[in-house]
């Protein structure tokens, strides 16, 4: 029977506590809500990548709506034909003036932006000797775009800086790229952007951060990584990703980077040729949520204000990786066990959703959570003592 492998490996994801299955986010009509409704129930959600509180705002939605008016819902083309327009190039000027970069390409989503950079910085065989050193846990879409590129791939172990000076060393190779998330995606630690950067200095390589879950959450104005190494008067990353569907609250992503090499992707990055530009809308939706990001420090300052809090009312037995950010991984070990605590929770109202291999590593099976700063105190500890009745 054709295509016989797509039952048996369906069944085995099911036997391993790894199957994967959507569900259905009803419309909310409170705004900037924490609040889901999933099948007719409400629950409190801890799942969000919303980490701002942003999604639904007022002014946001004000901008879409204008943006509609101005320039209509789609781009109807790509970026090379007739599908760039103003609030696209206002939109790159916002993120270079944000994050003080000379260039900005805008791309549907992060894995686009990601896979597009890897395979194009390493697309030619005449480019053989273009390396990539990828922290292991670095997010799919950068894993994916290096290993099907034409460029020689080394992982360092995560946030090995020690490692990597000893692969970088090692190395004959002239065209080096350092790359690591600066927020972790999976864990919320932060890499060590500083270090990285020196290495890169050292060894004449470039540096490249994906900035998915930094950019907003971090710095004064929410620049993400760039905040850091700014603040240490070390010249930023060559290449930042930086994506609009989470802390932003809109969709789409973007790559900043100097003049040549925006040039160069917009040449050889088959993913930037041939995709329809992002809505314009969209566009012009964003450029004020990054005005909000950078006005209203507020927002930040609650995130870790109840993540502090989360951390004091968790039981000490309970395992929570060290975060820098939203994002808090609390280990549970096996599958089974993860998806058990999660629907225990669901009974008392929290949507926390089980994270499992391959997402993690085996035996690091976690309950992803994620303080947003529309969640309050009362929130807090709800999770805080149900996550202590089912964990302990």
């Amino acid at each position: 029977m054709a295509f016989s492998y797509i039952t048996e490996q369906l069944d085995d994801r099911k036997t391993l506590a790894r199957y994967r299955k959507r569900v259905c986010v009803q419309a909310d009509v409170e705004s900037q809500s924490t609040k889901i409704n999933i099948a007719g129930k409400n629950y409190l959600n801890f799942s969000s990548n919303d980490y701002l509180g942003l999604n639904n705002h007022i002014q946001i939605n004000k901008a879409m709506q204008e943006g509609l008016d101005k320039f209509g819902l789609s781009s109807c083309s790509s970026s090379l034909v007739t599908g760039f327009n103003y609030a696209h190039q206002a939109l790159e000027d916002k993120i270079c003036q944000w994050l003080n970069k000379p260039k900005c390409l805008l791309f549907s989503s992060g894995f686009a932006a990601n896979t597009a950079l890897f395979q194009t910085l390493g697309h030619d065989a005449l480019q053989s000797n273009c390396q990539f050193y990828l922290d292991k846990l670095s997010h799919a879409s950068m894993l994916d775009g290096a290993f099907s590129s034409k460029a020689k791939v080394k992982r360092f172990a995560h946030n090995d800086t020690t490692q990597l000076a000893k692969l970088l060393s090692a190395s004959g190779d002239s065209n080096k790229l350092i790359a690591s998330e600066g927020i972790f995606s999976m864990d919320g630690d932060q890499a060590e952007v500083n270090e990285l950067k020196q290495l890169a200095k050292e060894h004449d390589a470039w540096l490249f951060l994906d900035d998915a879950h930094s950019i907003g959450v971090i710095g004064d104005q929410g620049q993400g990584s760039s905040a850091i190494l700014n603040s240490n008067k070390t010249p930023a990353a060559n290449i930042v990703m930086g994506t609009f569907g989470k802390a932003i609250a809109t969709s789409g992503a973007f790559l900043a980077c100097d003049e040549q090499l925006h040039d160069y992707l917009i040449n050889f990055a088959r993913h930037y040729i041939y995709s329809t530009a992002i809505s314009p809308a969209l566009a012009w939706a964003t450029i004020k949520s990054i005005e909000l990001i950078q006005q209203e420090q507020w927002r930040r300052d609650k995130i870790f204000e109840l993540s502090d809090l989360l951390k004091s009312l968790l039981d000490p037995n309970i395992e929570v990786t060290p975060s820098a950010s939203s994002i808090h991984a609390i280990i549970v070990g096996s599958e089974q066990k993860a998806l058990k605590v999660s629907e225990q929770l669901k009974e008392q109202g929290i949507w926390l959703t089980a994270i499992r291999p391959p997402t993690v590593p085996v035996g690091s099976s976690r309950l992803r959570v994620t303080v947003c700063a529309q969640h309050n105190h009362n929130d807090i500890k709800h999770l805080a003592k149900c996550l202590n009745e089912a964990l302990i």
